[in-house]
């Protein structure tokens, strides 16, 4: 059985850091390019970072480039968001996505989320 956990999220004041955490358990982690997604109350879920599965090659989105850093380690099957200079429009559910972009097993799977809240 696949599963994603998200943990780290929690209510922070604007301007701090958080470190979210996403270990995985019954996949092939170098199989799976891993993602991050958010959702805001009332908005549809949007991209914000995702790392290759072979390197360290990372792609973000425009929203959070220069404040997020996404990472791995695969000796944990884990994937990282270290998130800087925090601002209320980073208010949101966070997720955790494995694609998979090579070998077998399930195409895509979800972890079920992880609350960040940056208010004063």
């Amino acid at each position: 059985q696949v599963q994603l956990v998200e943990s780290g999220g929690d209510l922070v004041q604007p301007g701090t850091s958080l470190k979210l955490s996403c270990t995985t358990s019954g996949l092939t982690f170098s199989n799976y390019a891993m993602r991050w997604y958010r959702q805001a109350p009332g908005k549809e879920r949007e991209f914000v970072a995702r790392i290759s599965n072979i390197d360290n090659f990372a792609t973000y989105a425009e929203s959070v480039k220069g404040r997020f850093t996404i990472s791995k380690d695969t000796t944990k099957n884990a994937q990282y968001l270290q998130m800087n200079n925090l601002k209320p429009d980073d208010t949101a559910v966070y997720y955790c996505n494995a694609i998979r972009v090579r070998g077998a097993g399930g195409y895509e799977y979800w972890g079920q989320g992880t609350q960040v809240t940056v208010s004063s």
